[in-house]
């Protein structure tokens, strides 16, 4: 006896489990230009944006009406953060963070992203190489770096916890 699987429907982005990643794109490059670029030009620390003006700025351009989570995940996206050296401070709206009234708060973290951001902006679009000078650039390698061990250290109560245990291992090897 032969089992047949049936192929299940693709499901359709506004049902939140899959996601053209093309638009996540797009909308992140909304963002960026008519959001983040001048907040931070004008040297904002604090910032935040709009769900409902996102949408209202790619409507023209197609962008399907009511993809409500695709514009709310792309905006709080880790790759978003990273890429601009941005925290979230807090998400406004319903309790799913997701829909026409949600808007995100941002906090500008890494002053060299920063910098570059900046820079980009008055680059071409056609050019996207951001040149930046070797202490901007070890500031962005090294901010990388900050809080990578925060949660081992955690797991061991602290960083002073975790030397006494580094150093305990050294004593017992000795």
């Amino acid at each position: 006896m032969k089992l047949r699987c049936r192929p299940q429907p693709t499901p359709k982005a506004s049902e939140g489990t899959h996601m053209n990643h093309g638009l996540s794109d797009q909308i992140r490059a909304v963002a960026v230009e008519k959001f983040v670029q001048p907040a931070i030009r004008a040297g904002k620390v604090q910032f935040s944006v709009a769900a409902r003006d996102v949408m209202h700025l790619l409507r023209p351009s197609g962008f399907p009406a009511g993809n409500w989570s695709q514009i709310c995940t792309a905006i709080q996206a880790e790759k978003f953060l990273r890429a601009y050296g941005l925290e979230i401070e807090g998400v406004d709206g319903p309790p799913k963070k997701q829909g026409p009234r949600v808007v995100v708060r941002y906090r500008v973290v890494d002053p060299a992203m920063q910098t570059a951001a900046v820079r980009a902006s008055h680059v071409e679009k056609s050019t996207w190489a951001v040149e930046e000078t070797p202490s901007e650039r070890a500031r962005r390698l090294t901010g990388r770096l900050s809080g990578l061990l925060k949660e081992e250290l955690a797991s061991y109560g602290g960083g002073e916890a975790f030397l006494r245990w580094v150093r305990s291992e050294d004593e017992d090897a000795a």
